[in-house]
């Protein structure tokens, strides 16, 4: 005789029409062989199980606090009508939760809603760290880290062809946040610089922040410095990466991958050219003669 049955209804699994075949059993002489469905982890879905095999709970399951959105941030109206989760079995409180689920033996899966809210009673406190250090890079991006102020020599005027000195003020920047509705201390440390001339041109990312000339210099090539080939208004963007350090709870600092950069306003830089000319007279002779009181500026 040959049957068909659907163990995996009460498991919130039922097989669609035409995606494999039932689950069946034949009968022996004291006992009834039932076939069934197993995951594949390697194809992420269900296939038919050998005669013979263990059916086991094809999901796996977590649970999330109740009302929670992710980060520090709970659903206030969803935090007025929280499940009673007061006098448990051992006389504690327990906490309001929502069970989700997910194939088992998928790595990374998509959870999705299984069951709650419910009350859970001395849950083995969840170990947030790996959960922070998912989420510590972005948030580190958005922090209000003071972005490097950028100086040019000369400014705001410069000379077309000559070198402008530009050079970096950055400074280490400490943080307390909460993440996860834990204390969280951030420390970023500027360690490179990126510049945008406005010209079409850019410099970086390099760990040279430059450093100012006196005036008697400039126009020296330095390390950030810039010759403009064209004359005109160029607006310079200077971007900072900095490299940070968190710890969580008063613990050990630990390195944030990557870096965060932020960039400062954009600094207006007026490219001039020069011109040579030699005079004859001087302007008590020649009160007309271009650059005399009163005489207008040709243009640049």
């Amino acid at each position: 005789m040959t049957f068909a049955i659907n163990s995996l209804i009460g498991l919130g699994f039922v097989p669609a029409e035409g995606q494999g075949p039932p689950i069946t059993g034949d009968w022996g002489e004291d006992t009834i062989d039932v076939g069934g469905w197993m995951i594949d982890p390697g194809a992420g879905g269900f296939v038919w199980a050998p005669p013979g095999s263990a059916i086991t709970d094809p999901f796996q399951y977590k649970y999330e606090l109740q009302c929670h959105l992710g980060g520090g941030d709970f659903d206030t109206e969803c935090l007025a009508v929280l499940v009673d989760c007061k006098n448990g079995p051992d006389g504690k409180d327990g906490i309001p939760v929502v069970w989700l689920k997910a194939p088992a033996g998928v790595p990374n899966p998509v959870w999705s809603f299984h069951s709650g809210p419910t009350c859970l009673f001395d849950p083995k406190p969840e170990d947030l760290l790996p959960r922070i250090a998912a989420l510590i890079q972005s948030e580190f991006q958005k922090l209000p880290v003071a972005p490097g102020q950028a100086t040019a020599q000369p400014s705001p005027h410069t000379l077309r062809g000559a070198d402008t000195n530009f050079y970096a003020q950055a400074v280490e920047q400490q943080f307390d946040v909460k993440i996860l509705n834990q204390d969280v201390h951030v420390t970023a440390k500027p360690v490179q610089y990126t510049w945008n001339y406005g010209d079409g041109t850019a410099l970086g990312p390099t760990t040279a922040a430059g450093g100012p000339l006196p005036q008697d210099r400039w126009g020296e090539k330095t390390a950030t410095s810039h010759a403009y080939a064209e004359t005109g208004d160029f607006s310079v963007v200077l971007t900072t990466h900095f490299q940070g350090t968190y710890s969580v709870n008063g613990g050990p600092p630990l390195p944030i991958p990557g870096q965060g950069q932020f960039s400062g306003p954009p600094r207006t830089v007026s490219v001039w050219r020069s011109i040579t000319r030699n005079y004859a007279d001087d302007c008590l002779k020649n009160p007309q003669g271009q650059g005399c009181p009163g005489v207008p500026t040709p243009p640049r």
